[in-house]
């Protein structure tokens, strides 16, 4: 994936109005529209976020998820807010990224400071002008004792005083409060039942909450712009089992570990995926969430990247790849019909959801060969070696049916295939029944590769 200072611009400075790409893009993201209706995503930013100066613009994109049904819980930090107070109240006690001890004074501070920033994430909220993203919204905030705080006591000898660890999550109270549209806002605090308030870490309590509440998804916005790879680039998604060997050496700055560790915890307790996204890139967390590679590093129990076999399911998603490539000329036109009743043979790739790649196999097992057709990559997502992926795989399936030779018929592609080891065949080279049904009119290039 290209750097993205180099590929990304502000929405703001974005180059003008395109209607055709307008409407690619609005159905391209139609597929997640309808995957994330309904499901859970905790958001969780730190004081740092509405420090920059990015709450307005955050508050735009979550309302906007909100009016698509999305369900969001929103778990803030705010830690230079505190800091900054224990300045002005002439405190020498600092907050850094860790377990801190918090002394009456420092939890006074981190109550007025978790006060501020809540009201103005709700006024951000409450915003309604005419000609703005938030015009028409009607989102309503909530806030309340759904986290129920125990405290991290003595530790190595250590008084850890008001710092304390998420005990309880009122799942059923924060269910409720969703399924009747709101967004529930919950501050860096949790109260234990003898009435006391603890100051917990934000990255604890958006785990714990995401665990909970068995969230889809599970967002830290971060100042980082995630996890580089040795080239540089954003690693845009990790198996958890890497996350953790990546955190293992240590090699990591402080803030992109922290939330690595505890996005590598959420998945490992049953979150399906988790994020880090920075907030600097406007619409972040939109362009994580409805593009294919995202912006930032995502944190999943196994890749997302998946081959499987084709199902009655996959049909029309299929066909949706392969009717723009018989509209050119590019495959012979094939019906509705005909992909129901060859489904078996197809192989789809699927991410997140969403199928952008497939390939069929219909074997010939007289003459131990095999062709390979509709082999197609949506070309939003081609570049990243996918075709690859579907090639490799469909040469498996072929020497697993004791297929030796692999044949393809193109009218476009021929190049693609000589650099991978194809080589130019005539008719009298494929098996006798493809002899026969061979289309002399599109005078179809043919390829075949030993396996």
């Amino acid at each position: 994936m290209p750097d993205q200072d180099q590929d990304t611009v502000s929405a703001l400075e974005a180059p003008g109005f395109a209607p055709a790409q307008f409407v690619r893009w609005f159905r391209e993201v139609a597929p997640y529209v309808h995957a994330f209706r309904g499901k859970t995503f905790v958001v969780a930013f730190g004081g740092e976020l509405v420090q920059a100066g990015a709450l307005n613009t955050l508050v735009q994109d979550l309302s906007l998820l909100s009016s698509l049904g999305i369900r969001l819980v929103l778990v803030h930090g705010s830690r230079p807010q505190v800091n900054e107070q224990l300045r002005l109240k002439g405190y020498t006690h600092q907050f850094d990224r860790g377990l801190s001890p918090t002394d009456a004074a420092s939890l006074e501070c981190a109550k007025e400071a978790a006060g501020e920033i809540r009201l103005d994430i709700e006024a951000a909220f409450s915003q309604g002008l005419p000609n703005t993203p938030m015009s028409h919204a009607r989102i309503r905030v909530i806030s309340g004792n759904f986290v129920t705080a125990r405290p991290s006591g003595v530790i190595d000898g250590v008084d850890y005083k008001h710092t304390g660890l998420v005990r309880k999550i009122d799942v059923d109270a924060m269910r409720q409060a969703m399924e009747q549209g709101s967004v529930i806002l919950l501050s860096p605090l949790g109260f234990s039942p003898t009435g006391d308030a603890f100051n917990l870490a934000m990255e604890d309590m958006a785990t714990s909450v995401a665990v909970a509440l068995r969230a889809e998804k599970l967002i830290f916005l971060s100042v980082t712009d995630g996890v580089r790879d040795d080239d540089g680039n954003v690693d845009t998604e990790l198996a958890r089992v890497d996350a953790d060997a990546l955190l293992a050496t240590g090699e990591l700055d402080e803030d992109t570990s922290t939330f690595l560790q505890y996005s590598s915890l959420a998945v490992k307790r049953g979150v399906a995926r988790a994020h880090i996204v920075p907030y600097a890139l406007d619409g972040g967390v939109l362009l994580e969430i409805f593009t294919h590679d995202g912006v930032g590093t995502m944190v999943v129990e196994d890749t997302l990247d998946d081959l499987r076999p084709a199902t009655l399911d996959d049909v029309g998603a299929i066909l949706s790849l392969i009717e723009p490539l018989e509209a050119d000329g590019t495959l012979v036109p094939r019906g509705r019909g005909v992909v129901e009743r060859d489904v078996e043979n197809f192989t789809v790739l699927e991410h997140d959801g969403v199928i952008y790649g497939c390939a069929a196999l219909h074997p010939f097992p007289d003459e131990q060969m095999a062709e390979m057709a509709c082999l197609i990559v949506h070309p939003e997502w081609q570049g990243s070696g996918e075709g690859e992926i579907l090639l490799r795989h469909m040469e498996s399936r072929a020497r697993a049916i004791g297929a030796k030779r692999l044949f393809v018929l193109t009218t476009r592609t021929s190049h693609w295939f000589l650099k991978r080891g194809f080589v130019t065949g005539g008719i009298a080279d494929l098996p006798r029944e493809k002899q026969h049904n061979y289309n002399r009119s599109r005078n179809s290039l043919i390829f075949i590769k030993r396996l």
